[in-house]
């Protein structure tokens, strides 16, 4: 690491609103003076984009690999939720998460999970109680409690709950929100508990009664949940309460782009370019309070370089003053991870996943929106042949499972689904928010079974099956992260993914993590635990027919 470097660049000032021709002397990591230059500036000079939401084990990656990669595209630091193995391994899923990030130089800002188990109505590996939260606020420093998700029992007044609101009040620490589709007067019941952000908001309309109740509104992007078209138009008017995120994002997206990425989307649409440099970059610092530098004298030295202000194409990223990324290089080496796991499930056969007919002329599907985590509940007629019901291709309705890896001889739970768009064979993940179940979809209950087969076989992945080909992304740790190199498993997913599409059929454009989202209970409005059929919006089990 240079001690010094002194780097001439139009420098950006987002809260004057400025840019101008500047000398930026860096030493020992921290900004040391700033002064007018008269030397050829070709390059822009501003501080590092932040993700304001993300769960990194979505990104299939490590933190220590995640890093690697998102500082290719100007990224220093991350408002990270590691709720998802929070609900496989608990407190000691959380401090693997913690102790991996330390050993690279990025900034990495975790929360305490705030719902783990996210809900009564699932299996999860762990519970983190009060307790631990506080141990993580108090020991382990964390800034926040993580998103809320459990808004019904915010509403309902639920004891647990609220103690653990009441703590991060307490503590002075942010709490987090996620509502999708609340409003009116829950919306602001639920705001007026403390909750500050929401990530959930899929219409304009919906964000706006939000900020205008005194919320922070994110515009989420990531690999599955798309909301930035619907919600771009509000920054003109709400810069100052709006931040950017992924939630989740994975491995081959996060080579294609980042936070740097929406910037370049936002001044498309019109936006003022200090307006979305403020979104992207200040905001989350402000409101979390992150020790995250904003290129002035005397702050830590975290700044990138620009090749402009329109496509965003990132150069160099300097963190505490090292140069961590460099012309499309990732600077920062893979450092030796030890997995740690929670898987016990036994092998399954095809007839676990037999439904028989019974006199009902309807069933519930659930209907998955590309694009969206929400869903919609249909109800159809179902397909049968010799007195059990049946996937149907024509009709894009396919047979969906959950199955309890925590148990060892837990009885699969089973319904069906439509537009996954899959003409033969299964796929299976042992990423399924929130408590990471195995979920498989598939037209068949032998590709089903072989599919699901080969993530139990691995203790953790991705598997896609068609017939007698098969293809598997292993996660072993905890079931949702590969310690491998990021550039590999981003090949490794981009292959499985493309596998999914072109093989299989699938017309999502990103399968596996619309797939993973299928068993999230708390996103409205059918969905699917390994307990059964759960209704979003009743919060409650439903039958199939």
């Amino acid at each position: 690491m240079n001690n010094s470097v002194k780097i001439h660049a139009k420098l950006v000032d987002i809260t004057k609103r400025t840019i101008n021709p500047s000398e930026i002397w860096v030493e020992n990591g921290k900004i040391k003076s700033i002064q007018p230059s008269n030397q050829p500036c070709p390059y822009y000079a501003l501080c590092g984009f932040v993700d304001a939401h993300v769960h990194i084990e979505s990104s299939l990656l490590v933190p220590s690999e995640f890093a690697r990669l998102a500082v290719l595209q100007g990224t220093v630091a991350t408002v990270s939720d590691p709720h998802e193995i929070g609900n496989v391994l608990g407190l000691k899923g959380v401090q693997f998460m913690l102790d991996n990030a330390q050993k690279v130089p990025f900034k990495f800002f975790f929360g305490a999970p705030s719902c783990v188990p996210a809900t009564s109505f699932e299996t999860a590996g762990a519970t983190i109680s009060l307790a631990d939260i506080e141990t993580l606020f108090v020991e382990n420093g964390l800034k926040y409690l993580s998103e809320m998700m459990n808004y019904p029992a915010v509403l309902a007044g639920d004891r647990e709950v609220w103690d653990k609101i009441e703590l991060a009040k307490r503590l002075n620490r942010k709490i987090d929100g996620h509502a999708p589709a609340l409003r009116g007067i829950d919306a602001k019941k639920y705001i007026d508990a403390g909750i500050s952000t929401d990530h959930e908001c899929f219409t304009e309309a919906e964000a706006r009664e939000k900020l205008e109740l005194g919320m922070k509104i994110l515009i989420r992007e990531g690999s599955a949940a798309r909301n930035f078209d619907a919600l771009v138009g509000l920054i003109p008017e709400y810069a100052d309460r709006m931040m950017f995120c992924a939630d989740d994002k994975h491995p081959d997206n996060l080579l294609e782009g980042y936070i740097n990425q929406l910037a370049a989307r936002a001044v498309a649409k019109g936006c003022d370019v200090f307006d979305v440099l403020r979104v992207a970059c200040i905001n989350p610092v402000e409101h979390y309070g992150l020790e995250v530098g904003q290129l002035r004298v005397g702050d830590a030295a975290d700044f990138i370089l620009l090749e402009d202000l329109v496509d965003f194409k990132v150069l160099q990223t300097y963190i505490n003053g090292e140069l961590v990324a460099d012309n499309g290089k990732t600077l920062i080496p893979s450092v030796p991870c030890e997995p740690i796991n929670f898987f016990v499930a036994g092998k399954k056969h095809p007839t676990d996943f037999e439904l028989h007919a019974g006199s009902s002329t309807h069933i519930k599907v659930i209907e998955a929106l590309d694009g969206q985590l929400v869903t919609n509940r249909l109800n159809l007629s179902p397909k049968v042949a010799d007195g059990k019901i049946i996937a149907d291709l024509e009709r894009d309705i396919l047979k969906i499972t959950v199955v309890n890896r925590y148990e060892k001889d837990a009885k699969p739970a089973v319904a069906f689904i439509k537009n996954f768009g899959l003409k033969k064979g299964a796929l299976a993940s042992s990423v399924a928010h929130d408590s990471h179940n195995v979920i498989a979809v598939g037209t068949n209950d032998a590709d089903l079974a072989a599919a699901v087969n080969l993530i139990i076989s691995a203790k953790g992945g991705l598997a896609a099956v068609a017939g007698g080909e098969k293809q598997l992304l292993p996660l072993p740790v905890a079931g949702l992260m590969s310690a491998e190199d990021g550039y590999k498993v981003a090949q490794k997913y981009a292959d499985i993914d493309l596998f999914a599409k072109k093989v299989l059929g699938s017309t999502l454009a990103s399968p596996f993590m619309s797939l993973s989202f299928m068993a999230l209970l708390v996103i409205p409005q059918l969905k699917l635990s390994d307990k059964g059929l759960f209704d979003g919006i009743q919060f409650n089990f439903v039958g199939l027919s």
